[in-house]
């Protein structure tokens, strides 16, 4: 992470604030953040002056947390003209991928053709949680694929798009 970043299992927290401690500009592409409630609400005004042209906004863990702070930074990334999408950090020991997908797509990770909204993201990362095993959830590499499927089948057949996957490998 960068300097002043902090990192947190699920949130990313990448860029806490907009200033020259959390803000890192690459040389080329375009530039966009992922927000989780450990930024609570975010200075979207600040962001986009910055150079932040989308967002990606954590809505859904597991099948048991919804951020308290979505309405705000979903709806507000857009009030700045960023193009915006959800994101649902995945814990496949808790449910299934298809249960976890109807969980996102009810609580603010569905997808509409608006020209402004990104497709939903899935977040499979390394297991953050020592009480749901090692850093693939104890399951075999035929499961946590399996689970994955079941997770963007369930979420296109919803949607009518496929959502983009995050991973840590």
């Amino acid at each position: 992470p960068a300097e002043g970043a902090t990192e947190a299992p699920g949130g990313h927290g990448r860029a806490k604030g907009v200033g020259p401690a959390a803000t890192w500009t690459p040389s080329g592409g375009t530039l966009g953040m992922d927000v989780s409630s450990h930024q609570q609400n975010v200075d979207w005004a600040s962001a986009y002056a910055a150079g932040s042209r989308f967002a990606y906004v954590k809505a859904t863990e597991g099948g048991y947390y919804t951020n308290p702070y979505f309405g705000q930074q979903y709806n507000g990334s857009a009030q700045v003209g960023m193009v915006r999408g959800a994101y649902h950090f995945a814990n496949p020991r808790t449910s299934s991928g298809a249960d976890q997908a109807r969980y996102f797509v009810q609580n603010g990770g569905g997808w509409t053709d608006d020209g402004k909204t990104l497709p939903g993201l899935l977040d499979i990362e390394f297991n953050p949680y020592p009480a749901y095993g090692n850093t693939c959830y104890n399951m075999t590499p035929a499961q946590l694929t399996a689970w994955t499927r079941d997770f963007v089948d369930t979420y296109r057949s919803l949607t009518g798009r496929a959502p983009m996957v995050y991973t840590a490998t």
